[in-house]
């Protein structure tokens, strides 16, 4: 049934499209040079306007000054200043780290690089760890989805996204190249030079080139101090350095940029290779880990985006990715490892967007997705996964009021090939999966002179099981459902640039919201005993929450300028899960779930003085468990972090040049973001960039 609706959707795709083409044929040229809101001279401005104008619920962003002022080695350290996230952090520069929108779980978050999502079919789960800030010009995060309907179907399919935007070249008259370079250095041994070349080849085509070397030893000194359950005596108290903890890894990224007639389009290519240590969780006063894992992670994507007609425009995306990752873990004395995973992905998108009046649009979005994984595991079948997503949307204005609505259709059709051994316990693949799933969203001006808007929306959305869930030999299980959410958010935002005055900026926006997760796939005991598990849909969490952004500027003098931008997030997120076992069930009911705080905040302070830059960051997570049991041996304590850094700019020999010294974790305090897994403490970088 899916294939005939695919073919139906491409038939109406490929008729629309010729229709434009004709309507373009026939529209008066000096009509169209009046209306058209494609041509490339003018096109980024316009851009600009266009998404503000139908803007419903605003991002949380990161870009610019506001960016480079964070001491952050990575996207998911920068992720710590959005309300409402939380980050998994395993410790050092080479541990995972995942994000958590909400309380909804990482696999509800859709990050996208460059407009195009990055995908993890085997788990679902990005490492944000490896994407450096080197070459991100901004972060973006939303919540529901994206304001701009004008998007790949995919782009509608997340609970949350997170948007990354890399350099794109951008030259004067007189500039036909460009050259960055950065070095670090500091504590770890951590070595982290990066090269960034751009060259415009000509007037419409221009070429970026981008790499990174990073290498640390990842050895920090920690304390680990445990008590023994119900005595309160200790236990361990040991201060060691942690091991196992190293990471190698390479980096490059090229990127080709071209416009044409009433239009844009790019290409990229990426490689990330790595292999690093895996330093595990300390228990038991055993801090020394022999495991390791290699990763090599290779995509191409190429986005085309044209205006059509004057009312009509086209964009086309299209992706392939190849993702390798083998883990090793060689003690023989608990169960030797070295099992390798293989996956691909294939992608195209197209999206049509429509001026049906001067404000309201509609846009038809199509696309097609095919992933495979393979494995050396024991056991292991080889599934295939054939998605096909079409979203219709809608954006409009009235009056004061600002609309927009959704609905997306999703199929999936799988199937599996004998793998490894027979393919273990599983023969058959997961059944076709067909959801409809819809948005809504709503902005209302109540004052005419005011920047107050008050805005609400809801969206029920779903996550697909993971191969990893559906087939991981002996755990998985075929006859998993999709985990849906539903969403509910009311919130405003109020903003004030008052003219020749002390206060130059000031933005405030805050929203409560109630989510609720059903199906949640959670691994459960299979049988009596403890050592075997399966995955199944018998996990329900509520969550109720309230984020808050403030931000600020003051100009004090001509010279010296402070940016403020302070969060706080309140969120009560409980756990309501049938437990097989009655008693359990009685401790884990209602809840707060697993490394949810009931309070978190951050603060960003920047002041700049001519060529002088001084910057403060600030972190609070306060108290959680570790366990959806709140008793006392699941209690995990409030914790906090500062970091400083201050920053030179000076010229030598017309080279533009940049010096900036960090310390980290000012106080050196000692924290865990997962348990038994001590983060560092104080630590150092030196950072010089040299500019052409």
């Amino acid at each position: 049934m899916s294939f005939s609706v695919i073919r139906r959707v491409l038939l109406a795709q490929a008729l629309l499209f010729a229709v434009a083409q004709l309507a373009a044929q026939q529209v008066d040229p000096a009509t169209v040079s009046k209306t058209d809101t494609g041509k490339v001279k003018s096109l980024p401005g316009i851009t600009v306007s266009a998404v503000t104008h139908k803007e419903v619920i605003p991002a949380q962003k990161l870009s610019g000054q506001e960016l480079e002022s964070l001491n952050s080695f990575s996207v998911a350290d920068a992720m710590r200043y959005f309300a409402g996230v939380q980050v998994k952090d395993y410790g050092g520069i080479g541990g995972l780290k995942t994000v958590d929108m909400r309380s909804m779980g990482t696999n509800h978050m859709g990050v996208f690089y460059d407009g195009i999502q990055i995908g993890n079919a085997q788990n679902g789960q990005i490492d944000l760890g490896r994407f450096s800030m080197d070459n991100i010009e901004s972060i973006s995060l939303y919540n529901g989805q994206k304001s701009d309907i004008f998007q790949p179907a995919r782009d509608f399919g997340s609970s949350g996204t997170i948007y990354l935007r890399s350099r794109r070249p951008v030259f004067d008259s007189a500039a036909s190249m460009h050259f960055k370079g950065v070095v670090k250095a500091g504590s770890f041994d951590l070595i982290n030079p990066s090269l960034l070349w751009e060259k415009k080849l000509n007037e419409k085509l221009h070429f970026s080139l981008s790499s990174e070397y990073l290498h640390s030893s990842g050895r920090y000194k920690f304390r680990y101090k445990r008590v023994f359950e119900g005595s309160g005596n200790t236990a361990w108290d040991t201060t060691a350095v942690r091991e196992n903890g190293d990471i190698e890894a390479q980096r490059v990224e090229a990127g080709l940029f071209g416009n044409v007639k009433r239009g844009l389009w790019n290409v990229k290519a990426y490689f990330y290779n790595s292999g690093r240590g895996i330093p595990g969780a300390i228990v038991n006063n055993v801090w020394k880990r022999a495991q390791r894992q290699w990763d090599r992670n290779f995509f191409i994507q190429g986005s085309f985006q044209k205006n059509i007609a004057p009312k009509y425009d086209l964009q086309v995306n299209a992706k392939y990715a190849n993702d390798y990752m083998r883990y090793l873990n060689p003690d023989t004395t608990l169960l030797y490892i070295d099992n390798n995973f293989h996956q691909q992905e294939w992608y195209v998108s197209a999206a049509n967007k429509y001026a049906l009046a001067r404000n309201f649009d509609i846009n038809l979005s199509t696309d097609l997705q095919y992933n495979t994984l393979t494995s050396n595991l024991d056991g292991f079948v080889f599934p295939k996964r054939f998605t096909s997503l079409v979203a219709l949307a809608t954006a409009g204005e009235i009056g004061r009021v600002k609309l927009q609505a959704s609905l997306l259709a999703t199929f999936v059709s799988e199937s599996v090939t004998r793998g490894n051994n027979g393919g273990g316990n599983i023969s058959v693949s997961a059944p076709s999966k067909q959801e409809f799933t819809p948005a809504f969203f709503l902005s209302y001006k109540p004052f005419r002179q005011k920047e107050f808007n008050i805005r609400a929306f809801y969206k029920k959305i779903f996550r697909m099981p993971t191969f990893n869930d559906l087939y991981y030999t002996d755990i998985g299980n075929i006859a998993l459902r999709p985990e849906f959410t539903h969403q509910y958010n009311l919130g405003f935002q109020y903003t004030r640039s008052p003219l020749h005055s002390f206060l130059k900026r000031w933005q405030l926006q805050a929203d409560v919201y109630y989510n609720r997760v059903t199906d949640k796939i959670i691994a459960v005991p299979k049988g009596s005993g403890m050592y075997r598990w399966m995955m199944m849909n018998i996990g329900l969490v509520e969550i109720r929450g309230i984020d808050a952004v403030s931000d600020q500027s003051f100009q004090l003098s001509r010279d010296a300028v402070i940016h403020l931008r302070a969060t706080y997030t309140y969120q009560m997120a409980q756990d309501f899960t049938t437990r097989r076992n009655p008693d359990l069930q009685a401790e884990t009911w209602g809840g707060q779930i697993p490394y949810i705080p009931w309070h978190s905040a951050s603060l960003i302070a920047g002041m700049q003085y001519k060529s002088w830059k001084l910057n403060y960051s600030y972190i609070y997570t306060g108290e959680r468990y570790h366990n959806s049991a709140n008793i006392p041996e699941n209690y995990e304590q409030p914790w906090y972090t500062s970091d400083v850094s201050a920053v030179k700019n000076f010229i030598l020999k017309r080279t533009a040049c940049k010096i900036s010294a960090e310390i980290n974790n000012l106080f050196s305090q000692d924290c865990e973001v997962v348990l038994n897994y001590p983060m560092p403490k104080r630590n150092y970088k030196l950072i010089l960039s040299v500019e052409l």
